[in-house]
């Protein structure tokens, strides 16, 4: 058994966290693009479900890859996410109908319901319980920073070719992805061999409950994401930004840079304490956007955002493992990962519906999601009672 002083600066974690590079740069270099491209095909006001449509499968699936994850092993389950990436990103430039780009979006979703879910499970299992938030920290670095450059990069060969080389870098990302996968040793002790009844869920199998706590604020927090990934394209050309994908690249490494420290913060001062932090800032930087009047004014409050959510992410994962049992663990995860497709498929249809193309309703969207990150705080001071070491400060 290892002891909590033992590293986790080992191979498989480091290939794990590099498989997650290349998944999370795969899906997120199309999001900038994908609504001017639905746009061109007519459906402009079908934007809310770009996204919506994608956490929808990606939730749906989250109770058979959470139970997957528990019997046939950690390694397979990653697979089939990336796999559905490789495919789905061959199958855009052949489908070019407004329905069939929507049922693409919802195929796609797949990928994000299988591959993180099985990922958060093997990291668990390769780190010691007291370096989880560092380890979380560490490999959320490594799947930001592939959220960081997939739109960058997404933007620019875009412009500089055309959308279906960007799918077809798309694809490219998850091929390289599944091949490191090949090279990784598997965690679950006694896992099966895959049958059928493996894909036979009942009601126990969908939800962890001893890790509600975690999860009713990640599905609060990132409600506001939704929204992002929604309408902060239109708001970042309406404020002069060139390239769509800044944004999230400018959130992202300032994500990328807080995150090592917040995990380590919450290993050591407690998960509530670094939460109802990160909460705060992220009602500020979520007013922020919306009163912003410039493009150098919105990157300083995606700054912010991305500060308060490379505080958020690795401490809600920490504490997610926390609190789950450890023969539940794939269970737990995906049920965490329920919540935050669930939190982003509400804020993308809330500003889809809000939006529609309408500049002016675009600050508004981002103050309505501000006010629901502040009750994830009020629930944080006023309702969740700590019941354990790690979280009681």
């Amino acid at each position: 058994m290892r002891h909590p002083s033992d590293t986790f600066y080992t191979l498989q974690f480091g290939l794990v966290c590099l498989s997650s590079f290349l998944f999370s740069a795969s899906f997120n270099m199309l999001i900038p693009e994908l609504p001017a491209y639905l746009t061109a095909m007519g459906g402009a006001e079908y934007k809310g479900l770009i996204i919506a449509l994608f956490t929808l499968t990606a939730g749906i699936s989250r109770p058979f890859s959470g139970k997957l994850t528990d019997t046939i092993g950690r390694v397979p389950v990653m697979a089939v996410g990336s796999l559905v990436c490789f495919v789905c990103g061959f199958l855009y430039p052949m489908l070019t109908t407004i329905a069939g780009f929507l049922f693409l979006r919802l195929i796609h979703g797949f990928s994000t319901g299988f591959k993180p879910t099985a990922t958060a499970a093997y990291v668990a299992d390769l780190v010691p319980q007291g370096k989880w938030g560092e380890a979380m920290g560490i490999h959320g670095i490594c799947f930001s920073t592939g959220l960081a450059i997939g739109p960058a990069i997404g933007s620019l060969i875009t412009d500089h070719y055309s959308i279906n080389i960007l799918f077809y870098c798309s694809s490219l990302f998850a091929l390289l992805s599944i091949a490191i996968l090949a090279n990784m040793k598997e965690t679950l002790p006694g896992k099966e061999k895959f049958k059928i009844k493996h894909l036979k869920v009942n009601r126990k199998d969908i939800i962890e409950w001893r890790v509600i706590p975690a999860v009713t604020i990640i599905f609060m927090t990132y409600i506001a994401y939704g929204a992002i990934l929604t309408v902060i394209s239109d708001w970042s050309a309406h404020l002069g930004t060139s390239n769509k994908g800044m944004f999230f690249m400018v959130f992202t490494l300032t994500s990328l840079l807080i995150r090592f420290v917040a995990g380590k913060a919450s290993d050591k001062h407690g998960r509530v304490l670094i939460l109802k932090i990160s909460t705060s800032l992220l009602a500020v930087s979520l007013i922020w956007i919306g009163m912003a009047d410039s493009s150098l004014s919105l990157m300083l409050a995606s700054a912010l955002y991305g500060i308060a959510t490379g505080m958020l992410s690795p401490t809600t994962s920490a504490w997610t493992a926390d609190l789950s049992d450890p023969l539940q663990r794939g269970k737990a995860m995906a049920t965490m990962y329920i919540a935050l497709e669930a939190g982003i498929g509400l804020g993308a249809l809330l500003a889809g519906w809000l939006f529609i193309d309408d500049l002016k309703m675009i600050p508004i969207t981002f103050y309505v999601c501000a006010g629901i990150t502040v009750l994830a705080l009020v629930y944080l001071q006023f309702i969740y009672k700590p019941k354990t070491t790690v979280d009681r400060l």
